[in-house]
C-alpha cells in the first residue's frame, strides 16, 4: 500500500532516514527554491527517486494540507514490536505510552518531542488513538522516522510487558498528589503515560501504574494541552538526567 507525506522538512527527514520506501517526490512548479527544496531535490539524485514539477492546481487533489509545495508518495510506515525496546542497548530506557490522544496535530507533536529528548519509544493502542497519518507525520517535523513507533492491541498487557522488564509506570493523572517534578527520572526504566484530554488515562492503566503525577495549574483552568503537557514532564526528566551526569 502506498500513501503520501507532505512539508518540507517532514520529506527532508524521511529522505534523509532512508528507512522507508519513496517511489516519487511532486514538487511545485515555479515555488521558489530555498535551501531545503535543493536538499530534497539533491537527495533525491543520489537515491534514484524520480520526482516530478506540478502546476500548483494539481495539489489541490491532496486536500486542505499545509504541503508547503512538497508531496512524497512513501510506503506505511513500519511500527516496532515492543520488544525493540528491550532489545537496545541502554543502561536505562524510556518510553511514552499515550492513551487515547485522538488528535493527529498533538500525537505528531509529542513524537517529535519524545525524539528530541532522547526517548526510545512511543506506544500507543490500534484503537480510540490517533495512528500514524500524513497529518501526523507533518506534525512531528518527521520525527516518526528517528524513533520506535509500537502500535499494539492491548495496552494494557503492553504495560504488564514492561513492568515485566523492570520499567516504572508513570501516569499523568490531574487529581495525582505528587508534582511531575517531585519523580527521580534517573536511574530507572520508566514509560510516562499520557492520556485524552476529553477522559484522561483509563482507569485500567491508571491502576497499573506505579507513579501518578500532575503538572500544577495556577489558575482556575481545567488543564493543558496534552502535547504541552507532555513535553514539560520529558524534560524534566532530560533536565534531570543532564544534572545528573555533572554531579
Amino acid at each position: 500500500m502506498e500513501n503520501f507525506i507532505f512539508g518540507r522538512n517532514n520529506v527532508y527527514e524521511l529522505l534523509k532516514t532512508g528507512n522507508r520506501s519513496v517511489s516519487k517526490i511532486v514538487l511545485m512548479k515555479n515555488m521558489k527554491e530555498n535551501h531545503k527544496i535543493s536538499q530534497i531535490i539533491q537527495l533525491a539524485k543520489d537515491k534514484g527517486i524520480v520526482y516530478q514539477f506540478h502546476p500548483k492546481e494539481k495539489f489541490a487533489q491532496f486536500g486542505d494540507c499545509s504541503h508547503q509545495g512538497v508531496v512524497a508518495y512513501v510506503s506505511p510506515v513500519k511500527y516496532k514490536e515492543i520488544d525493540s525496546i528491550f532489545q537496545k542497548n541502554k543502561e536505562f530506557k524510556k518510553v511514552i505510552i499515550t492513551d487515547g490522544v485522538e488528535d493527529p496535530h498533538n500525537f505528531g507533536s509529542i513524537i517529535r518531542t519524545a525524539v528530541c529528548a532522547g526517548f526510545d519509544a512511543v506506544i500507543f493502542p490500534s484503537r480510540r488513538n490517533a495512528s500514524v497519518n500524513a497529518t501526523v507525520e507533518k506534525s512531528s517535523a518527521g520525527a516518526v522516522n528517528h524513533i520506535d513507533l509500537i502500535m499494539v492491541n492491548s495496552l494494557s498487557a503492553a504495560v504488564d510487558k514492561l513492568k515485566n522488564e523492570n520499567f516504572w509506570i508513570i501516569a499523568t493523572d490531574i487529581k495525582a498528589s505528587d508534582n511531575y517534578y517531585e519523580i527521580d527520572y534517573c536511574n530507572m526504566n520508566f514509560a510516562i503515560v499520557l492520556g485524552s484530554e476529553e477522559k484522561g488515562i483509563s482507569s485500567t492503566i491508571l491502576n497499573k501504574s506505579d507513579f501518578k503525577i500532575k503538572i500544577p495549574i495556577l489558575n482556575k483552568f481545567d488543564s493543558l494541552n496534552v502535547a504541552n503537557a507532555a513535553g514539560i514532564v520529558m524534560y524534566e526528566a532530560v533536565k534531570q538526567s543532564l544534572q545528573n551526569s555533572k554531579d
